[in-house]
């Protein structure tokens, strides 16, 4: 589902319409800023397990804002532009080069062009309770992500006792490498219903 990316509370609220439109038990895929929705909604009771694709897992009281305000030195910095009327975009010209480096140039300037402005008020939305805590999680890191820095996936996935997977691969790992996304959704699945 796309999120609205206007505040944390609508994007949770956007995707529990959607879990209570399934027949049974659901797996929450979150990519970057999905991290942070899936682990507010996954304390619904119909959520059997979150996975994390280079994504954000913030813990209680966190939120992408607080997550990203000291960063290590040498970490790249996001091509966040100022906000404008409230919401923020990423530098179409440096998009490339710090979202989707191992995509093909003409998707990765289409996705540039198609970035769903993203809410200052989403930026600075604070979980309330991580699901992480009470769900299993696996997480993909992004070996080559200059969006979100792999040391700090790992650190995530580490404190979240997620199921780790690292692949080679952009901040765009979902589009680069879908076979390896889709490996780690589906070994997810087997692990909660496959027994």
């Amino acid at each position: 589902m796309q999120n609205p990316t206007t505040t944390l509370a609508d994007d949770v609220a956007a995707t529990k319409r959607v879990i209570a439109e399934q027949k049974g038990p659901v797996i929450l895929v979150g990519h970057s800023y999905g991290g942070v929705v899936i682990t507010e909604a996954g304390n619904d009771p119909s959520v059997a397990g979150l996975v994390y694709i280079a994504a954000f897992a913030p813990d209680r009281g966190e939120s992408v804002a607080a997550l990203i305000k000291d960063a290590p030195p040498g970490a790249p910095v996001p091509p966040i532009l100022p906000p404008q009327e409230g919401f923020l975009a990423l530098d179409k010209t440096k998009f490339a080069a710090s979202f989707a480096a191992d995509v093909a140039p003409e998707k990765a300037e289409f996705m540039a062009n198609s970035q769903v402005p993203w809410g200052v008020d989403a930026l600075n939305g604070a979980v309330t309770e991580p699901a992480w805590k009470a769900k299993p999680s696996w997480y993909l890191v992004a070996t080559d992500d200059r969006m979100i820095p792999p040391a700090a996936q790992r650190a995530m996935s580490k404190r979240a006792g997620s199921s780790v997977v690292e692949v080679k691969g952009s901040h765009a790992v979902y589009v680069s490498q879908p076979e390896a996304v889709a490996a780690l959704i589906r070994k997810a699945a087997k692990s909660l219903w496959m027994k």
